[in-house]
C-alpha cells in the first residue's frame, strides 16, 4: 500500500542478543512482521520450546534514522514503566530485556512478552468496546508509581498546527488561541500518554463483538507524568479521527463514568482537548497510515483531516 514502510529485516546481531535472552532450550523458528507501528519495527518471534510447543516474543526496533536521538529515552521508559505494571492488575507486555542504546542489537530495541488478543478498529461493536477503553484508563491513572516518571512532553505549539485546506478558518483560530495560554493547574496522574484503540488489544469473537473484552495494553514508550485530561484527550481525538467526531466528543463522558476524575473548569478541560486534538494537525498521514494497513482503506489522509476539522469546529462549539 502507498506510503507503507516494509519492517526492515532482523538484523544476525539482533538474533544473538534475543538469543541470550531465551529459556534453556528455546530457539527462534519464525518471525512475523507487526504492522501498526509508527516510530519502530515490530515482530513477533515465534520460538520453539524443548517440550515440542511454541510461544511469542515481540521485538520493538527503532531503525529508523530520524528517531535515533528519541529511541534511548523512549525505550529507557518503556522499561520502567512495564517494570512498575509487572506488579499491578493492568495488562502490559512482560519485559524481557531492553538495549536502547543498541551496545548489542544492530538499532535501538526492546524484547517482551506477546499478549493475546488483537487490535480492533471496525465501527462494529464499538459502543461496547468505549465504556471498557474508559475502565482501562482509569485503572492506568489510579497507578502509584513509587518513582514519578518524567513530565509530559507537549506535542504541539500555537505556531506549529497546520491548518488544512478547507477548514473552519474562525474555529482553528479560536482553537490555536486556546493553546497559546498557559497550562491550566493539574494533578498529576501516571499516564499511558498515547493511549488509543490502536494500542489495545481486544478478545473479540466476530459472531459477538459486544462480548469483546480487553487482553493488553501495548506502546508504554510515552509513559510520563500529568494530568488526566491529556490521556484523555488523545483518545478521544484518535476516536474522532477513526470513528467519527461524536465519539471522540463523548469519550470524557465515559471516562467519568467508568470513576475516572477530569478538570472542574470548563475551560481547563477545552485546553487538553484542543491541545491534543490540534496535536493530530501535524502528523495525519503518519495517524491515518496504520488504519488504512489494518483495513480501514476509506480513512485515506484527506478523510481524516476532514474529521479533524469537523472535531476541532464541535470542541468549539460546545457550550460552557
Amino acid at each position: 500500500m502507498t506510503g507503507r514502510r516494509e519492517a526492515a529485516p532482523v538484523r544476525p546481531s539482533t538474533l544473538a542478543w534475543v538469543s541470550r535472552h531465551l529459556e534453556a532450550g528455546e530457539r527462534i523458528v519464525g518471525t512475523e512482521a507487526l504492522h501498526g507501528g509508527t516510530t519502530a519495527d515490530m515482530r513477533r518471534l515465534t520460538l520453539g520450546t524443548p517440550d515440542g510447543g511454541t510461544r511469542g516474543l515481540v521485538l520493538r526496533s527503532f531503525v529508523d534514522p530520524g528517531c535515533a536521538e528519541s529511541a534511548e529515552d523512549r525505550l529507557h521508559r518503556e522499561t520502567e514503566a512495564l517494570t512498575l505494571l509487572a506488579r499491578t492488575g493492568v495488562p502490559a507486555p512482560g519485559l524481557v530485556a531492553a538495549d536502547p542504546t543498541a551496545a548489542h542489537c544492530a538499532y535501538p530495541s526492546l524484547l517482551m512478552t506477546h499478549l493475546p488478543g488483537r487490535t480492533v478498529l471496525d465501527d462494529e461493536g464499538l459502543e461496547a468496546r468505549v465504556p471498557l477503553l474508559a475502565r482501562q484508563l482509569v485503572a492506568i491513572h489510579a497507578l502509584q508509581p513509587a518513582e514519578r516518571p518524567e513530565e509530559y512532553a507537549a506535542l504541539t505549539t500555537a505556531d506549529s498546527v497546520v491548518v488544512s485546506k478547507g477548514a473552519d478558518a474562525a474555529a482553528w483560530a479560536a482553537a490555536i488561541d486556546v493553546i497559546r495560554e498557559p497550562a491550566p493547574p493539574y494533578r498529576g496522574r501516571f499516564l499511558h500518554r498515547d493511549f488509543q484503540p490502536g494500542n489495545v488489544l481486544f478478545d473479540v469473537v466476530p459472531s459477538n463483538p459486544a462480548g469483546a473484552r480487553i487482553t493488553g495494553v501495548v506502546d508504554w514508550a510515552g509513559a510520563s507524568w500529568g494530568p488526566a485530561d491529556l490521556d484523555v484527550a488523545h483518545c478521544s481525538a484518535n476516536l474522532a479521527l477513526l470513528h467519527g467526531p461524536v465519539w471522540g466528543l463523548g469519550f470524557a463522558e465515559a471516562y467519568e463514568e467508568a470513576g475516572g476524575v477530569l478538570a472542574a473548569a470548563a475551560g481547563e478541560r477545552l485546553y487538553w482537548q484542543v491541545r491534543d486534538g490540534l496535536a493530530c494537525s501535524e502528523e495525519v498521514e503518519q495517524v491515518a497510515r496504520p488504519w488504512r494497513e489494518a483495513g480501514r482503506t476509506e480513512l485515506t489522509t484527506r478523510a481524516v483531516e476532514e474529521r479533524l476539522d469537523a472535531y476541532v469546529t464541535a470542541l468549539m462549539d460546545t457550550p460552557g
